[in-house]
């Protein structure tokens, strides 16, 4: 049995040359013992039969599929409940591991048992290489929530008691695009605590370009995940101006966007 399970959800693969890469940061880790659960959801294309290639050169890949798309809260879930490790770890298609961030994600939680969860900080690039940094706090606080999500979902390594403990990735019209933020304050929100390390173990996909790319729909279903979410949490009224910011976001102009935007990373 796999110490670690690491979890991925895939549709309609743009990218397969990425998608290889990716895999192969995986494959790569310093750290060995772990088994890779790839779920493609509902590919309409030939993605699964390029899952099917890769996974046919190491065993420790474990191919998932069903017909219809299922969002990635339902893939991961999947996942899960095909996963056997202590440990669920996260990775997107598009994204790279360095090859130790296992071995070091691991070890911080085998030596911090009040821990439930870690993530880190990472590199930001695109298809011209790496254009900037994503930071987090070092020891999240549910402050830290209120402007983000205080951690980068695809870094992060769980332990599986924290899903049995606070559910896995809910699945509703909010979360689509939001079931991560919707997961960690859930996790807070049931006394679970996460820690980032400072420590760039990840690389993580963002164009670097000035425009808005989200649509408003997702930015009104990410204000109702923020509501629960704070809620839950123990915010009240205070925590308005946060709940509405992805809408304001939205409607702000480029020239403004742009500078938040340098500043983030």
């Amino acid at each position: 049995m796999p110490l670690i399970s690491v979890i991925m959800g895939v549709y309609n693969c743009k990218d397969k040359d990425l998608l290889r890469e990716s895999i192969d940061s995986i494959l790569d880790q310093s750290f060995g013992d772990f088994e890779f659960l790839i779920c493609d959801d509902g590919s309409t294309d030939d993605t699964l039969q390029r899952l099917n290639e890769i996974a046919s050169n190491d065993q420790r890949i474990k191919i998932l599929s069903y017909s219809e798309n299922r969002g990635l809260a339902g893939a991961l879930n999947f996942c899960i409940e095909n996963a056997s490790g202590k440990f669920i770890a996260r990775q997107d298609d598009d994204d790279i591991s360095y090859p130790d961030r296992f071995k070091v994600e691991l070890k911080y939680l085998q030596e911090h048992p009040e821990i439930e969860f870690v993530g880190c900080i990472a590199d930001v690039y695109d298809n011209n290489g790496i254009w900037g940094e994503y930071t987090l706090p070092e020891n999240p606080e549910k402050k830290h929530f209120l402007w983000n999500s205080p951690f980068l979902h695809p870094s992060v390594l769980i332990r599986k008691n924290a899903f049995e403990q606070a559910g896995c990735y809910k699945i509703s019209w909010e979360t689509r695009r939001a079931e991560d933020y919707d997961l960690f304050m859930r996790f807070y929100s049931n006394g679970i605590r996460g820690y980032n390390i400072q420590q760039k173990l990840y690389k993580y996909k963002i164009e670097n370009g000035t425009q808005k790319y989200r649509k408003m729909k997702d930015r009104t279903q990410e204000a109702v995940v923020r509501a629960k979410g704070f809620k839950a949490m123990g915010y009240g009224i205070e925590s308005i101006p946060y709940i509405l910011k992805p809408i304001i976001i939205g409607l702000i102009p480029q020239s403004i966007f742009r500078k938040i935007r340098k500043q983030q990373f």
